[in-house]
């Protein structure tokens, strides 16, 4: 019971570390909202499309820093390192005190593997494991593109609702399946707050992006928070960046110890 409750917890630690870490660079904060004239009200296609705009290209990305997570009132600070190659692989290594890494997981879009080096256990299981913990709308793109901070295309559609609210900021509301949604986007027409609620499950997840800094010609958030809830489970993390890198060559090795045992 005890080695399935910490691999659940790791499990949960990886998961949504697939958002991750104190910046060396300059941190851009987005200016205050304010009212303007130029904006495409009731023109979703083009709202979209401007959207869209401020997403972060990228073949590869590289980042580290830190990740305080909480759960079940047990606190704990380590330090991740995520590698992601767009679309086909996530990797994740956490590090916990005297650099000792505690474990290791690779997510693909049909399968996730994860080391437990502190019980010498791993497992391995089809993507849709993680519905355990997230409704079943979640794909590996939506975690990529939470992750990056960039728009979620599966909910960013032309049938749902796109409106600019009070003081500029926009807002993106509606239903996928049995999924809500809700996303504001700040003056940098960045994502700055995600809750995604599939009430038939009872399970939620609640995204807020802080101030950001720049990567090459796009800007990438520099903290992010997350708040996620599975019926009685919950699980709060906060992340800051330290380091973040594009289209650079990485090291995504991951090999299972012989002496290291399947748990299903």
């Amino acid at each position: 019971m005890r080695r399935t409750i910490r691999n659940r917890f790791i499990l949960m630690a990886l998961l949504s570390v697939v958002f991750a870490c104190k910046s060396k660079k300059a941190i851009v904060t987005a200016p205050a909202a304010v009212k303007t004239d130029t904006v495409l009200v009731n023109k979703n296609l083009e709202n979209i499309k401007m959207l869209r705009s401020k997403d972060i290209i990228f073949n590869t990305l590289a980042l580290k820093g830190k990740a305080d997570l909480n759960m079940a009132g047990n606190s704990n600070t380590v330090t991740v390192n995520v590698r992601v190659q767009r679309d086909k692989k996530i990797w994740m290594s956490i590090t916990a005190l005297l650099g000792i890494e505690v474990a290791r997981a690779v997510i693909t879009p049909d399968s996730i593997m994860v080391l437990n080096r502190l019980q010498s256990t791993y497992i391995r299981k089809p993507f849709s494991y993680v519905y355990g913990y997230t409704s079943k709308q979640v794909t590996f793109q939506m975690l990529q593109d939470i992750l990056t901070g960039n728009t979620i295309d599966t909910l960013l559609k032309p049938e749902a609702r796109l409106e600019l609210i009070n003081k500029g900021v926009w807002r993106l509301s509606g239903n996928q399946a049995a999924l809500g949604f809700d996303v504001l986007f700040n003056t940098f027409q960045k994502s700055s707050e995600v809750n995604l609620n599939d009430v038939r499950a009872g399970q939620a997840l609640k995204v807020l992006y802080g101030s950001y800094q720049k990567v090459n010609e796009y800007l990438f958030p520099t903290t992010i928070r997350i708040n996620s809830m599975s019926g009685t489970r919950r699980v709060n993390l906060d992340f800051d960046f330290s380091r973040v890198e594009s289209n650079v060559p990485l090291d995504m090795s991951f090999t299972v110890p012989r002496r290291f045992e399947l748990i299903n």
